[in-house]
């Protein structure tokens, strides 16, 4: 049944679309961007932050893992959000928080408010990872929405890396994180410099239209159709027709939707599930928010180390561009296995280096070939990981789901990467002054385990519509 006449596809039309479908899921990565620069730019502060508080490893863990929890809570409660009160709305309020928290982190008056000011952060950025990947799935036409999905990963990534060039620029004029500069303490103003981007998301958000399923489940199918109309080409009657059938005997998705009876969760969540945790423990954020702290704790001083930060995230952005140009020409799923193969063969080389580890003079030292050693494998650990379980897995968790409880199953894949993240963030500083390669080898065993699991469980996604998805997976198993 259809409610429009379709409407022409000029040739004008035809090169503007692809344009508007950019700036629609560039804006919804902004919120990826403050994902990452709020995430990462702790990186830099972290040892000025223990000084300043005078805590310890254990404490300084927290303080800097708490952003992960409130991450969590933001992604459960975010796919209720959006469904309740749309994409965009769910986008503002995330922006909102950031600004909040970027504030308040930057003024602390002790660590305990600190970190609360950094759970809030954590709760926009949980919002921010589940609303992004969902929207842009939802606004882009199949053929190219595994490359507007990857925007997501690339503002990320650009994230992190803004806030290292942040943190190293910052600390060069103050002198060091630690040092004042024009009346607060470099490691202040790291974390004041997120409202800047906060305040342009808010702004932003105003000028994207809402996702069209969104409106099909709400009824407003002429505004569906005029914004498919803005992003898709051929027969969009047929378009919004297929997004009505897939929602057309549709309640408000919630978390109990994911449970089959008598079964448990549907395999395809805990599928998620485990994805979203695997990118995790292979250790992937102790390089992004450690990594100076770690090279310290192997003898390099304070500003080589910020550099050597910054230096891992060129191999962070080339890989994810890499991804962009591959993820709708090799699929998903080759790009998975091959970042899983290389991520434990570096991560098996980091070990190695690390148990080579000793004391001169009292300090830390990682002698050569160690230490050359230790440096080529976490660079290029980071540059396999952001070819692929980097930008994959955040295209996969929006694309996989089946419509009728995709916004929750995101959140719960979400909230569970958020939980992994958290425990190996928390556990790093006191597990590291344990032993560094002991802690090494068991993100290089993870690494390994996700070779297996590709191999016997992630579908492929590729080139397939939502549609599509929403029909495989929910097909009865025999």
């Amino acid at each position: 049944m259809s409610f429009h006449s379709n409407t022409g596809t000029s040739g004008a039309g035809s090169h503007a679309r692809p344009l508007r479908t950019a700036h629609f899921a560039s804006v919804a990565a902004l919120g990826g961007f403050l994902f990452g620069y709020d995430t990462a730019v702790i990186n830099g502060g972290v040892t000025a932050i223990r000084e300043t508080f005078g805590v310890g490893a254990v404490v300084t863990g927290l303080a800097v893992a708490m952003a992960l929890i409130g991450s969590a809570v933001g992604a459960w409660y975010a796919g209720t959000l959006a469904d309740r009160y749309g994409r965009l709305v769910t986008m503002r309020t995330a922006a909102v928080l950031f600004l909040l928290s970027a504030i308040g982190s930057a003024l602390p008056f002790t660590v305990w408010d600190f970190t609360l000011w950094r759970l809030l952060g954590g709760v926009a950025v949980g919002m921010a990872s589940v609303i992004a990947p969902a929207y842009i799935a939802e606004i882009a036409p199949a053929r190219n929405r595994g490359r507007l999905g990857t925007l997501q990963q690339l503002a990320i990534v650009l994230g992190i890396a803004i806030s290292q060039v942040v943190n190293w620029g910052i600390a060069g004029m103050a002198g060091g994180a630690a040092d004042p500069l024009l009346g607060l303490d470099a490691w202040q103003w790291m974390l004041a410099v997120e409202a800047v981007p906060a305040v342009l998301y808010g702004v932003l958000a105003f000028t994207i239209p809402e996702s069209p399923r969104y409106l099909v489940m709400r009824g407003q199918l002429s505004r569906a159709h005029q914004v498919l109309s803005t992003t898709e080409e051929g027969e969009l009657d047929e378009r919004l027709d297929e997004i009505r059938e897939s929602v057309a005997n549709d309640h408000r998705p919630r978390v109990r939707d994911l449970r089959r009876v008598g079964t448990g969760l549907f395999p395809i969540v805990w599928i998620g599930i485990v994805l979203s945790a695997l990118q995790q423990f292979g250790g992937i954020n102790v390089i992004f928010y450690y990594s100076s702290a770690l090279w310290q704790s192997v003898g390099i001083d304070e500003s080589s180390s910020l550099l050597l930060s910054l230096s891992t995230q060129f191999f962070n952005i080339l890989g994810t561009v890499i991804a962009l140009l591959l993820l709708d020409r090799v699929g998903r799923r080759p790009l998975l296995l091959t970042g899983s193969v290389g991520m434990t063969i570096m991560l098996g080389l980091a070990t190695y280096a690390f148990s080579h580890a000793n004391t001169v003079d009292g300090e830390p030292n990682l002698a050569n070939p160690y230490g050359p050693m230790a440096l080529v494998a976490a660079h290029v650990f980071v540059f396999f990981f952001a070819i692929s379980w980097g930008p994959v897995v955040w295209v996969l968790l929006g694309e996989m789901f089946p419509n009728r409880f995709r916004a929750p199953a995101l959140a719960v894949a979400a909230a569970a990467q958020w939980l992994a993240n958290f425990l190996i963030t928390a556990t790093f500083p006191p597990l590291s002054e344990i032993s560094l390669s002991m802690t090494y080898l068991g993100y290089t065993v993870f690494a390994a385990v996700s070779v297996w699991f590709v191999l016997k469980w992630v579908p492929e996604t590729k080139g397939r519509t939502l549609e599509d998805m929403d029909r495989a997976t929910m097909a009865p198993t025999g």
